[in-house]
């Protein structure tokens, strides 16, 4: 009996304690429930702060983050358009009258989101393929010239800029697929502790779907980065090549203008020291300047022309035109040929040129490829004429051919002849006035005689003359009003008026001191008559 109730005790006893260890593990299991709960929702909140700091470095200033937040706002406005169409179906469906007012609400609403949606439309599509993508290389230069230098440089400078876009923009968007994996970590692992986030699990499937297209133009560029970098190189290498060649073909053309040039003032310089005349000084050196940039021209045409046959032909065809075109150029060219091969005229002379009436006396400033150029003086013609002097007067070559050019001092002769006329009574001893005035020319004009007839000596090797005699004349005519008396005298081609001046002046002085000369001019004579009266003859002049 003692033993079933020690028995008994003993059941009671380990049926307690096994109550106890019960209690003490349902116990425990609570505890480590309770912190394993505490260290989800850390870990919870941990995940949603690296999300959220993703997010604000996705949402930042970078190229690619903005492209991308238009692209996850257009469709979230989307969305939002299809969510607003439901809810207008829905209430038309439970009664277009009775909802009227929040139908229109929603519809207000929808248009504005759809406003919204159009301005970003470029976003619709994945950005990734259609931002990313090398600059299309087109129109590359070729260097044939040392102009085209300039071009080329600045075209490989340009293609080096968009090698450097392309590589940025990759490495921005390495980065950026970097961020995007990192969210697609965070988000799964956030899942993984509580799969019942429904808004997480479709973030994560378009975030996924944006890593995957983010990855795939990774790929894509990343290839057409290569082969691009390749392109590029192979540009740079021909284009450089080119310009070191031109650069070479340039100095070697210009060393020979150089040496050209040097040459060219050394002849100068020469012909400067064994040409005293100015004149011939002149048109020696104006012949020298237009043979150098003549050899420059055909240097540089045969330097930088591919084909010459091919211009010749080409100008051959067009020469018809350009004649018709450009005659007056071409004959004002000839007309230069005739005047500097001929030289009948030169830098220095005195010429009178006649055109439409018009006559325009000067000396010659200058003489061009396509005209004369002549400084207007005060002479017998301006004084006549024109009452106009010191005018610049441009006179085309041509003119040569079809309009009257006098030289006063052609070749070695620097005077021509002149005269004055005056006219004198019938009644006037006209011999005595015609040994006046010879006298008083060859008195002034004996200087101009002397060098005249030197002249005139020299030209009898070019020219044939026949009447040599310098020596002043006198003419007299019978006119109306009287006698007229012309002398005849040579005087300097530069200064005609002044002798003309001076002879008149003392010829009138002397003529003055004769009683038996008297100098006429347009006059008439009345004679009155009247019974018983007489009047002696009375002369009324006009």
């Amino acid at each position: 009996m003692r033993f079933k109730f020690f028995h008994l005790i003993l059941l009671f006893y380990a049926f307690a304690l096994t109550q106890n260890i019960e209690a003490s593990r349902t116990i425990n299991n609570i505890s480590e429930n309770n912190r394993s709960v505490e260290q989800i929702d850390e870990k919870l909140l941990q995940l949603s702060q690296d999300l959220n700091e993703i997010n604000q470095q996705i949402n930042d200033e970078g190229v690619w983050q903005k492209i991308y937040a238009n692209h996850l706002a257009y469709i979230k406005l989307n969305s939002d358009i299809e969510e607003l169409k439901k809810k207008i179906r829905y209430y038309k469906a439970r009664g277009s009258r009775k909802y009227h007012t929040k139908i229109q609400e929603l519809k207000l609403k929808k248009s504005q989101l759809e406003e919204r949606l159009k301005l970003l439309e470029e976003y619709k599509q994945n950005p990734f393929k259609t931002v990313v993508k090398p600059q299309e290389i087109k129109d590359i230069p070729t260097v044939t010239n040392p102009i085209a230098i300039i071009s080329a440089f600045s075209f490989i400078k340009q293609l080096n800029e968009h090698l450097l876009r392309f590589e940025n923009e990759l490495e921005s968007l390495k980065e950026f697929t970097s961020l995007l994996e990192k969210k697609t970590a965070i988000l799964k692992e956030y899942l993984e502790l509580k799969p019942d986030n429904k808004d997480y699990k479709q973030e994560l499937k378009q975030v996924e779907r944006e890593l995957n297209d983010a990855l795939d133009a990774l790929s894509l560029n990343e290839t057409a980065l290569v082969v691009y970098r390749k392109k590029v190189d192979e540009i740079n290498l021909r284009l450089t090549e080119q310009i070191k060649e031109q650069a070479k073909k340039a100095g070697t053309i210009g060393f020979s203008i150089a040496i050209l040039l040097l040459f060219v003032l050394l002849l100068k310089w020469l012909i400067k020291r064994t040409i005293t005349d100015n004149e011939r000084f002149y048109m020696a050196n104006k012949i020298i300047n237009f043979t150098f940039v003549f050899l420059v021209v055909m240097i540089l045409l045969f330097a930088y022309i591919e084909n010459v046959s091919y211009l010749v032909t080409v100008l051959g065809f067009a020469s018809a035109g350009i004649a018709i075109a450009m005659k007056d150029w071409f004959m004002s060219m000839l007309g230069w040929m005739v005047i500097v091969v001929g030289g009948s005229i030169h830098v220095g002379d005195r010429i009178r040129v006649d055109k439409d009436g018009m006559k325009y006396v000067g000396d010659v400033l200058d003489i061009s490829l396509f005209r004369i150029t002549i400084l207007e003086d005060i002479t017998l013609t301006t004084y006549l004429h024109n009452r106009r002097a010191g005018r610049i007067i441009f006179i085309p070559n041509n003119y040569i051919f079809t309009n009257m050019i006098a030289n006063y001092s052609h070749a070695t002769l620097k005077t021509v002849w002149d005269g004055i006329d005056f006219t004198i009574t019938f009644d006037s001893n006209h011999k005595k006035a015609q040994l006046i005035a010879k006298e008083t020319a060859k008195r002034y004009a004996k200087g101009y005689t002397d060098i005249t007839r030197k002249q005139l000596n020299k030209l009898r090797a070019r020219y044939s003359l026949k009447n040599t005699n310098v020596e002043p004349r006198v003419y007299s005519f019978l006119e109306e009003n009287g006698i007229r008396i012309s002398v005849w005298y040579l005087t300097n081609a530069y200064a005609t008026l002044t002798l003309r001046s001076t002879i008149s002046s003392e010829i009138l002085d002397q003529i003055k001191e004769q009683e038996d000369i008297t100098i006429t001019y347009p006059s008439q004579r009345i004679y009155l008559e009247d019974s018983g009266f007489r009047s002696e003859d009375l002369e009324v002049r006009i």
